[in-house]
Order: structure tokens, then sequence, then C-alpha cells
């Protein structure tokens, strides 16, 4: 938990507001996507099947009669006086999404680390705005949403197929580097090779 309004360790990226574009099920995960507010790119994010569920019940608005865990986490946090402000998808590393929750009270704002499942799930139940900072449209090749009713079906389709080296840019270049490994230098006359122990 942190004061700072920006956990991402330097420059603040701007910020775009996205929405729910859709929830699509594989075999073994399901895939969130985020669309922009006000243009049209799609963020595709891999979270876990029962993350997937949480996020889907409220979505659809289905009432549990019991608390789930978010509805839990929310619950206590209102109890507590703290209102959830925004959640921010502030960066993208080693193909992993970042996330925090920026919460609010009396004036005082404080920021919480959380993966982006979670953090989706807390605000489609508190109904506060989602955020996705330009850096992480910038580390992944761009989906546009589909316009046309041939396109939406063909992307229905294509949904089935997507895998994350598809959209991580850092994984196609380490695929990159596995296909075409550098050719190892020669050795000069008299030089031993470096060992890496660590």
């Amino acid at each position: 938990m942190s004061k700072e309004p920006d956990k991402s360790g330097g420059d603040k990226s701007p910020e775009q507001e996205v929405r729910i574009y859709s929830l699509a099920t594989t075999q073994n995960e399901c895939i969130v996507f985020l669309e922009e507010v006000t243009g049209n790119r799609l963020l595709p994010i891999w979270i876990g099947h029962s993350e997937g569920q949480a996020i889907a019940i409220r979505f659809s608005g289905i009432v549990i009669p019991r608390p789930l865990t978010h509805d839990l986490m929310l619950s206590m946090l209102k109890t507590l006086g703290w209102a959830v402000e925004k959640i921010v998808v502030h960066d993208l590393r080693d193909s992993t999404f970042y996330a925090n929750i920026h919460l609010r009270k009396n004036g005082q704002q404080i920021v919480v680390d959380a993966r982006p499942s979670d953090a989706i799930a807390v605000a489609v139940r508190a109904g506060c705005s989602i955020y996705v900072q330009e850096r992480v449209f910038q580390r992944c090749q761009v989906l546009n949403k589909p316009i046309s009713e041939n396109e939406v079906q063909k992307f229905k389709e294509d949904l089935k197929n997507i895998r994350p080296e598809d959209i991580f840019k850092d994984i196609k270049e380490k695929q990159k580097g596995k296909n075409n490994p550098p050719k190892p230098k020669k050795e000069k006359e008299g030089e031993n090779p470096k060992e890496d122990n660590e």
C-alpha cells in the first residue's frame, strides 16, 4: 500500500479510459478484453477461470445470495470508510500485467497494488472507472475493435485461437532469439571461455 499516485516507478504514462468489451473462455483460462472508450484499441488480459467467473457474475448482473471474495473486499472497504476511486492497469513487464486500485477517504488517497483480474472484479462491483496507461498499449500488438457484422463474427472465431505470444512483443522477441540463436564467437588462441556460475 502506498500514498504515491503512481507505483510503476518512474515516468507517468497518460491514462486511457477503458471498459470491458468481452470475456472469452479457453480450455485453461479466460481472456478479458478491455476497449478504449474514446478509441478503437482492445487490450486482452489473460486471467484464470475463477477470476473470469468473478468478473462475469457481476458484469452480467447475476445476484449471489452470499458475498464472494471481491464482494467481501468491497464491503470491508466501505465499512472502513474507503471508496474505490478508479483502477489503473499501469504496466506490462515480462508478459505480466500490473494494476493499482486507487482508494479515497476524507481527502486522503492511497494506491494498492493488485492483479488486474482482482482490480477489475472490484471495479465492476464498485462501479468505478477503469484506466490503462498508454505504455501498456505500446508494449502489446494492437488489436482493433471489429466494426461490421462480418468483422465481429470473424473476431469471435479468432478469439478461440488467440495466444499470449500473438500479443506480447517480448515473447515474440524471445521466440525470434530461439529460432535464430547468435553465432558463437571464435575464441582467441590461448583464451579460456568464461563460465557463468551465477
